[in-house]
């Protein structure tokens, strides 16, 4: 497996479970403050390690996601410095939603990180 879909599978998969245990943990707490902090790392690791599949910028439709993503978080993180709660939870929980739709997508016939994982499942 190349290099780039091994980090992107993993911080995925991160950010997969952290952002399903934010949503039902309370909000505004410090250990919201630091999973979430965790959250946004793995999320921008994920964007930014899907530049290398297949190789470095050969993009496809799915790397939408990755500009989305690009855009929303940060724009989700300024929204709370400014104190517009409403404004940060719809760009966070819009993040999660693509990352979900983004994991559907790379399941589709012919995609490498697809394959990759219907592989391991003895699926393909």
């Amino acid at each position: 497996m190349p290099t780039a879909v091994a980090i992107h599978l993993v911080f995925a998969l991160i950010a997969l479970v952290l952002g399903g245990v934010m949503l039902v943990r309370p909000k505004g707490t410090r250990s919201h403050r630091t999973l979430g902090w965790t959250w946004v790392t793995a999320m921008a690791l994920v964007a930014l390690s899907s530049l290398w599949i297949p190789s470095f910028l050969k993009l496809s439709w799915i790397h939408g996601f990755t500009l989305v993503t690009a855009v929303a978080l940060p724009r989700a993180l300024l929204a709370i410095r400014r104190g517009r709660v409403r404004a940060h939870r719809a760009g966070m929980i819009g993040t999660f939603i693509g990352l979900i739709g983004a994991g559907i997508g790379a399941l589709a016939p012919g995609r490498l990180v697809g394959g990759t994982i219907l592989g391991w499942l003895g699926w393909r």
